[in-house]
């Protein structure tokens, strides 16, 4: 079974398709961040590919990681990408948040990276059963769903609120010269429930 203590697994060793997938840059900073401990149950909401899923169970051995998302095909590239890490603390559930959350054990932290335009209520249902002292975080590439979050958490009683804008550039070979090519600004926010 393949063991990492700290995230960072190269793009490329997730199967992937068009599903949108969180570059390894974004996925080190958001799982760094997320305090993830050896026994965290980990709810990942819109888990597209799953690549912070599969490093969230690699980092969460004793846990469990919950994977929710609503697209069949991204499902599948999970499951992929659970079996070639043979992860047994991985669990996919396909539906969409907010309704498949009611069910779940309450996380010690919680991913929202997707909403389909739910976000709202994802938010408040996510953090209603979020553990005291849990983590929250949401990743997004809008400022309308920045601003959503950051509201939401303003409102609901977080403590140490933290935002970040994060720019990743990667160096691409054009024939005989070499240039940065940008990839899409990531926000970051983060938060605890109850702790200060």
């Amino acid at each position: 079974m393949f063991k990492q203590l700290v995230p960072g697994l190269p793009d490329d060793s997730f199967e992937r398709s068009k599903v949108p997938m969180t570059k390894r840059e974004i996925r080190i900073l958001t799982l760094t961040l997320a305090r993830i401990k050896p026994d965290s149950v980990i709810w990942d909401i819109g888990a597209g590919t799953g690549s912070l899923s599969v490093e969230s169970a690699l980092m969460a051995p004793l846990g469990m990681v919950y994977a929710i998302e609503k697209n069949p095909e991204a499902c599948g590239l999970i499951a992929k990408n659970r079996q070639r890490f043979s992860l047994e603390n991985l669990k996919i559930i396909e539906g969409t948040a907010p309704e498949v959350l009611s069910p779940l054990p309450q996380p010690d932290v919680c991913i929202v990276g997707g909403s389909g335009g739910n976000l709202k209520t994802i938010l408040s249902q996510a953090w209603q059963k979020l553990k005291e002292e849990g983590r929250f975080l949401i990743t997004a590439v809008t400022m309308e769903t920045a601003l959503t979050a950051i509201h939401f958490l303003e409102g609901s009683g977080a403590v140490n609120l933290d935002v970040n804008l994060v720019s990743v550039s990667k160096i691409q070979k054009l024939t005989n010269i070499h240039m940065f090519a940008a990839q899409n600004p990531v926000f970051i926010i983060s938060a605890w429930k109850g702790r200060n």
